[in-house]
């Protein structure tokens, strides 16, 4: 019993310290510290950047890509205190979120009638911050759409400042939005938080004076921080083998209609016999040209010619 006592009260502690060292290293308040210990521990979370997010003068709305369950208590823990939180009615009513909403402001809104603009605007317009969870799509249909255009206008008329937030790995996770055919479930992923600086939606705008509007100016920003929390230095062989790792050799990624199906397994024993036929072939910085009639033929080629 003394020994289980003691036990406990060396979790506390450590819990209690770490929370501290998260304190002053990010500037929370302590509870929020506190509440922030369980997900560092369990997901390594890369975070140096949510200080970016942090420091963001008001107006400012957060842009948050949701993808699973945890973003919500993840930025009620790390954003700055006064910040309104807009939750899906799911997050809002969710119990085991209830200590993460007692951190901040947060309110509900229903998807189906978008947003209350004018109170949010002076809220905004107050100096005031808010944080939106907008569906992470690759290609936004007409509802997703419509959120992006309300959080647009919004943003436009209390000038306010846009900062786009990406949990890298959240996809992952088991309590993911995605279905699991397409992010498969990890426990424990290692998470990392990509958050692009301020800019109004006029500066997106003069980013690209092309635009086809200010809405899709602000989709794109929200794709920037998607892209910037990726491993660039990677390469496109090994982001392809990370791919096999998270979804399994056997997965079937090309389906040719002469050549049959290739996973992941086949690829690399492919790319492994080609890469090494490449190399007796040619010099190195030679230019290569790849023709052939199907897509495994390309695919199995240009996956040689990487690993080679």
């Amino acid at each position: 019993m003394i020994l289980t006592l003691a036990l406990l009260a060396g979790l506390v502690l450590a819990w209690l310290l770490i929370g501290v060292a998260e304190k002053f290293r990010l500037g929370l308040r302590f509870t929020q510290a506190l509440l922030y210990v369980p997900f560092k521990l369990a997901y390594r979370i890369g975070d140096s950047r949510i200080r970016i997010a942090r420091k963001a003068q008001a107006p400012v709305i957060y842009v948050i890509s949701h993808q699973s369950r945890f973003e919500p208590a993840l930025m009620l823990s790390l954003l700055p205190e006064d910040t309104l939180h807009i939750l899906d009615e799911v997050s809002a009513r969710s119990p085991w979120l209830e200590p993460w909403r007692e951190l901040g402001r947060t309110i509900a809104f229903n998807a189906e009638h978008v947003f209350v603009s004018r109170r949010l605007v002076r809220v905004l317009k107050g100096k005031g911050r808010l944080a939106v969870y907008l569906p992470d799509a690759v290609e936004p249909d007409v509802k997703t759409f419509r959120l992006f255009r309300a959080v647009t206008r919004i943003a436009m008329q209390a000038d306010a400042k846009i900062v786009p937030i990406f949990v890298g790995g959240a996809r992952s996770l088991p309590v993911s939005l995605t279905p699991g055919d397409k992010a498969p479930r990890h426990w424990f992923p290692q998470l990392s938080i990509s958050v692009l600086e301020p800019m109004t939606i006029t500066e997106l705008v003069a980013r690209n004076p092309e635009q086809a509007s200010n809405t899709n100016a602000l989709f794109d920003r929200v794709a920037e921080a998607r892209l910037f929390g990726t491993n660039l230095d990677r390469g496109l062989f090994l982001a392809m083998r990370d791919a096999a790792d998270r979804v399994g050799a056997s997965h079937i990624i090309i389906e040719d209609v002469i050549s049959g199906a290739l996973s992941y397994r086949k690829l690399f024993i492919g790319a492994r016999v080609l890469g090494r036929r490449f190399e007796a072939v040619t010099a190195p910085g030679e230019a290569v040209g790849v023709m052939l009639p199907n897509a495994n033929g390309v695919v199995l080629s240009l996956t040689g010619l990487l690993s080679a």
